[in-house]
Formats: structure tokens, sequence, C-alpha cells
């Protein structure tokens, strides 16, 4: 006969199994908030100096995102993005929106108008640049600014800023993302350079040659899900609404199957530059992009 210690036990895994199944099933609660739909524009507000090499990586693959048409290879970033669109069909199964994000302005501050420590109110500031309806306004600051908090406890943000166009109150979305290069690119490009803690597993090779914006395109990525299906706060997500676990950052460090801590993953090589990839973009382009979370499986979903 077992003991009550053993019988204990026994129902204390039970327990604690099906607990990690009804979370796992839950994951990513629906807040019954405003989704974006319809056509949004991508607006890029660049606060310092980038090459133009750096600039064509950020926009051919916003270009890639919703034309599928501008990438005859798979996987690519519109199949990667169809992943996100997943989450409007849960939000209303009978009547489910659409979301078509197109490159939109691009706007230059060089010579970095507020100089080159920022505040995350001076991000917002500058977010404002872009169009105050219908848009994302994504800013992307250069590796010799410092933000508030980069390279410390984040690589980037999203959140929204409320505007008023015509007399009607608006809201807009934003992200902010910085090239981490010269700074802390074992925080924030990883696998693309070695970790600054963890398993120290060579660092994978970049797929468009440069650490510091793959890294960005990685970041920007995941809060492009983020910003889609939580955009205002109250969409899908889990945990405090302050620090939400979201479509990308609930697969934390997942970029192919077979990931664990400290390994992205059994991913695709280029052999001719030696970098490693998931997704195929607009002008013959190579990223690497997160693991989404999907709502459907309750598991990480990769390209590769």
């Amino acid at each position: 006969m077992a003991s009550n210690h053993v019988i204990k036990s026994l129902l204390l895994v039970l327990f604690s199994a099906f607990n990690l199944s009804s979370a796992q099933d839950q994951l990513l609660r629906y807040h019954k908030g405003a989704l974006l739909q319809g056509t949004i524009s991508v607006n890029l507000i660049w606060y310092g100096h980038f090459k133009p090499s750096q600039t064509a990586i950020i926009s051919d693959f916003i270009s890639s995102l919703s034309d599928p048409a501008s990438t005859p290879s798979n996987p690519s970033v519109a199949t990667w993005w169809k992943g996100v669109e997943k989450y409007y069909h849960l939000a209303n199964s009978k009547n489910p929106s659409s979301l078509s994000l197109r490159l939109g302005k691009q706007i230059l501050d060089e010579k970095c108008s507020l100089g080159k420590s920022l505040s995350q109110k001076q991000i917002v500031q500058l977010a404002s640049k872009g169009d105050q309806k219908n848009a994302i306004n994504v800013v992307l600051t250069a590796s010799d600014v410092t933000v508030a908090g980069f390279c410390v406890n984040r690589c980037g943000t999203h959140g929204s800023k409320s505007s008023v166009v015509e007399g009607k109150n608006q809201k807009f979305a934003y992200i902010w993302v910085g090239n981490s290069e010269t700074q802390c690119p074992g925080y924030c490009a990883w696998p693309f350079h070695q970790p600054i803690y963890g398993p120290q597993n060579p660092p994978l090779g970049s797929p468009n040659n440069d650490v510091g914006m793959d890294g960005v395109v990685t970041v920007l990525s995941g809060l492009l899900a983020g910003t889609a299906t939580n955009p205002f706060g109250d969409g899908f997500y889990q945990g405090p609404a302050t620090a939400p676990l979201e479509a990308a950052s609930a697969c934390p460090g997942v970029y192919g199957k077979g990931a664990y801590p400290g390994y992205a993953g059994d991913l695709l090589l280029d052999t001719t530059t030696g970098g490693s990839y998931n997704a195929h973009g607009a002008s013959g382009r190579k990223y690497l992009l997160p693991a989404i979370y999907d709502p459907s499986t309750s598991k990480c979903s990769t390209l590769v």
C-alpha cells in the first residue's frame, strides 16, 4: 500500500501538471480591447546616424510583412506575420478584422535634436512626429544614442499615445528600438553576439552582415507582434499590464525547432555569407524572426 506521503506527492504532481496545462491554454488572455485593423502605415523615425545599408535592412523588412508577392521564397516574413493574424480570428471568430501593414514615411533626425541621451518621454515625443492615426510610429535610435533603461532591462518597447486629429480623439501606436551594436550586443543582439550571461555558445552569423541592425530586426519584429495584438494595453497579454507577456515575448529566445536556453534552434544557413536566418524578405533579404505563441495550439510556433 502506498504511504500517505507518496499519495500526497502524486496528487501534488497531478495538480501541478493540471495547473501548468491550464496556464498554457489561457496563456495570453484577451482583455476585450481594440486591435489595430485595416491598412496601417509603419512610419520610421531615424534618430542619429544610420548608413543607407542599415536603413534598407529595416525598410525592406517592413515591406515584406503584408506583401507575399515581394518574397517568392519560403519560409517568408509574410508567412511569419500570418501567425500574428491568428489573434484577430480569436478576438472575433464570426467577423474577424484584418490588418495590413505598409511602409509609410521615413523621418530623419540625424543631428539628434533632443540630444544623445533620451528619456521615455522624449521617445514618445519623437514618435509623435509620425502620423497621428492609422499608424505605428517606429523610433530607431543609433548606436551612440542612450535611452533610459536601454541595455539595463530592455532593448525596445511599444505603447500608444492619445492625440486629437480633426477634432476627434485618436490613438496611435509607437515602438522604440535601439541599435545595440556598441552598447550591449550581448544583451540585445543575441544570437548574433556572445551573450552577456547564460550558456556561452558561439554567436551566429548575421544574415545582413550587420550585428546591430539584425539585432534590431529580431527586437522590432517581436514588438510589432505585440503592437498588433495588444496595441493599447487591453488586447492579448498575460500578467501585469505594465509588464505584459505578449505574442512574441511569450517565447523568449526561440527562433527555430529544438531551441533551448543558449541555443536559438535549428535555423537555415546562407552558405555564401554564413548568416543564420529563418525567413526570406523583400529584395532577396534574409531575416531571423522570433517564434510566435500560437493560441490555437498553446505552443510557440516557428517558421523552421
